[in-house]
């Protein structure tokens, strides 16, 4: 349901929230819809700015593609009455805006973010916030002295199915959680191939695509003690070891597969009562097998993409709640993963 806009010590919000999106490739797209359809929700924004390079996604024309199915419209917004730039700068000098979400290359990241809070915007921005933790610590840092919000764009925390899970593994409706699997595999993507194909600056698949399971992870069973990773930045498998946790916790992420194979987005978790899995390629997406038979879980026709919107806009409207994945998550999965890739470099189990 829409946030209930609440007049908390003075800081609640009535008025529309101004957004500015910085990049229009699919993800900064998926953004602009994502926030489109939460003001349709009850979310009350409205788009103020755009940045990008190209002239034809500054005129609202789509621009990009992503793993997940789906034609992109035609018109991504109407950019009557919306600045257009190609300058963050110009995005970030416009008062009306008082959101910003950055969905530009990682290595722009950090800049770009500390130069909106600086601007006295709140922030969303996309993963990997940095390659290196260094650099997200140096963004914490600022965001900490900042009066404003800055939330790394973790969009699996808000999958609808992602949530259910990790409710049935908190709640122990199920019973405690025996092993957790995920697999997450396509094809590198075929925009910005100067960009996907340099790990320096992506970071590979480890960094780009598997990330996403593993904060999964971290949000359902904590920092492992130690990882076991075997393959390449580009598709590894990591076995995640925990004290006092699940015995069997892996997640496969690659994107080395042939342009057009297609993508897999996948999870199964063994509660001691009953099976969860989960396949988006499936109808139902989300079912619970126990001995005696199969149960069709119902979700929500929203994304992560949507969630995660909405969970940030409820906070600066409301000025209450905490957000559920901070910079600190952020920092604390980049040294997760720099963890595997060094297990992936000497094929040696590595400690955290």
């Amino acid at each position: 349901m829409a946030p209930q806009i609440r007049e908390a010590a003075g800081q609640a919000r009535h008025e529309p929230i101004g957004v500015g999106v910085i990049g229009l490739g699919f993800m900064g797209r998926t953004h602009v819809q994502a926030y489109a359809k939460a003001d349709a929700a009850g979310w009350a924004n409205r788009l103020v700015a755009v940045c990008d390079s190209d002239p034809e996604r500054r005129a609202g024309r789509a621009g990009g593609a992503g793993n997940l199915e789906g034609e992109a419209p035609e018109q991504v917004f109407d950019p009557e009455g919306v600045l257009a730039s190609e300058e963050a700068d110009d995005l970030l000098s416009v008062d009306e805006v008082d959101l910003v979400s950055i969905c530009t290359h990682t290595d722009s990241h950090v800049d770009l973010a500390l130069r909106a809070l600086a601007a006295g915007k709140h922030v969303l921005v996309e993963k990997p916030v940095a390659l290196l933790a260094d650099d997200i610590a140096r963004l914490a840092a600022a965001a900490g002295e900042a009066g404003t919000l800055c939330m790394p764009a973790h969009c699996m925390r808000f999958w609808p199915a992602w949530e259910w899970l990790r409710e049935r593994v908190n709640d122990g409706s199920l019973g405690v959680v025996r092993g957790a699997t995920f697999r997450r595999l396509g094809s590198r993507p075929a925009w910005a191939a100067g960009f996907y194909d340099d790990p320096a600056r992506s970071g590979g698949a480890l960094v780009d695509l598997h990330i996403h399971d593993a904060d999964f992870v971290r949000w359902c069973f904590g920092d492992p003690c130690a990882v076991s990773s075997a393959g390449t930045v580009d598709h590894l498998s990591t076995l995640y070891r925990f004290d006092g946790g699940p015995a069997h916790v892996t997640a496969e992420g690659g994107w080395d597969n042939a342009p057009g194979w297609g993508f897999r987005m996948q999870a199964t978790v063994v509660f001691e009562q009953a099976t969860a899995d989960f396949d988006i390629g499936r109808t139902p997406q989300l079912e619970l097998l126990r001995r005696d038979g199969v149960e069709p879980i119902e979700l929500p026709d929203t994304d992560g993409y949507d969630g995660e919107v909405r969970h940030l806009l409820e906070c600066i409207a409301t000025g209450e709640g905490e957000l559920r994945v901070d910079l600190e998550d952020a920092r604390a999965l980049a040294l997760l993963l720099e963890a595997e890739r060094q297990s992936l470099e000497s094929g040696a189990t590595v400690p955290l």
